[in-house]
């Protein structure tokens, strides 16, 4: 890492525990080469996802409301576009706003999700361009997990009859799983540990550990060709 995105990533660091003031986003954002914003602004900014039902059991605090919108302000900026820079401001983030996030976890751009502090990243987390997490039923990621590009993932439906009417349900991704490109995955739904999501699946129902789902609706194909490797043995192992 060149001493410049360093200064500035420790810089930023520096900050990030009193984020919940607005001089202190202020100052984050100039740091980064935002376009100013007026402390005025800053001060009274909300969120979408603090005009939804679930924001009456899942508040934001300021510190929160602050680190989800410097999460997404940052992916409007060129130097999101800097991995060597990127990942690692992503993860100072993560770890201050997600409801848990282990080591290595590594996201590209146009992550996006809406309650922070319902989604739980294990270690070595893969997350590919373009993926939504719905996060208001809660949203599980284990230690290897890997997202490929334009994933969705939903935890929560509307009623038929009344669509006031909503329901939630967690989703968890085992450990060493993976889910290829444009897979959705629907709520309450559970991906074993070390299963396999073929790209464009739709999964509606739990997919076995171990094995390879596919489809829509996804039914299960075959197992895994591990080859005898489990684990770290797998080799999960994203950029840096």
């Amino acid at each position: 890492m060149t001493t410049c995105f360093k200064a500035r990533l420790e810089q930023i660091a520096e900050r990030l525990d009193n984020i919940g003031e607005a001089e202190v986003l202020q100052d984050v954002l100039a740091i980064l080469d935002a376009p100013r914003l007026s402390l005025d602004f800053l001060c009274h900014l909300r969120l979408y996802a603090e005009t939804l039902p679930r924001a009456e059991d899942c508040p934001l605090t300021p510190t929160q409301r602050h680190l989800h919108f410097l999460w997404d302000a940052f992916d409007k900026l060129p130097l999101s576009l800097i991995v060597p820079f990127a990942i690692p401001l992503r993860r100072l983030i993560a770890h201050r706003l997600f409801g848990a996030c282990g080591s290595a976890f590594t996201a590209e751009e146009n992550l996006r999700f809406n309650f922070g502090p319902l989604l739980r990243v294990g270690a070595g987390v893969f997350i590919n361009r373009n993926v939504f997490l719905d996060t208001k039923g809660g949203v599980s990621l284990g230690d290897g997990v890997a997202l490929a590009e334009d994933v969705r993932v939903f935890t929560h439906s509307h009623g038929e009859a009344s669509h006031i009417e909503r329901t939630y349900a967690p989703v968890v991704v085992g450990d060493y799983a993976k889910v290829y490109s444009g897979a959705v995955l629907l709520p309450g739904v559970t991906v074993g540990r070390q299963a396999i999501v073929a790209a464009g699946a739709l999964v509606t129902h739990d997919v076995p550990e171990n094995m390879v789902v596919a489809g829509r609706p996804a039914t299960v194909l075959r197992e895994r060709r591990s080859e005898g490797r489990h684990g770290e043995e797998l080799e999960h192992i994203w950029l840096f």
